[in-house]
């Protein structure tokens, strides 16, 4: 399925990224995607990189017009 999906598919696989714990300075392996943490990442110190939530621009302007 892969081979159908071309270069667009791409964005849409997560990637393994390495990023630093703000805490302890330990380095902690999380998915990403588009650069945004995909789910939680817990360090040994008990640090917790939380999923960065995804939005829709359209959606935001929705909510603001019915404001």
């Amino acid at each position: 399925m892969s081979i159908l999906e071309g270069c667009e598919g791409s964005t849409k696989t997560p990637v393994l990224e390495e990023r630093t714990c703000p805490q302890c300075g330990e380095i902690i392996e999380v998915f990403t995607m588009r650069g945004r943490i995909t789910e939680d990442a817990e360090c040994e110190c008990g640090y917790v990189l939380k999923a960065e939530e995804q939005y829709d621009p359209a959606m935001l302007e929705r909510k603001g017009e019915e404001a």
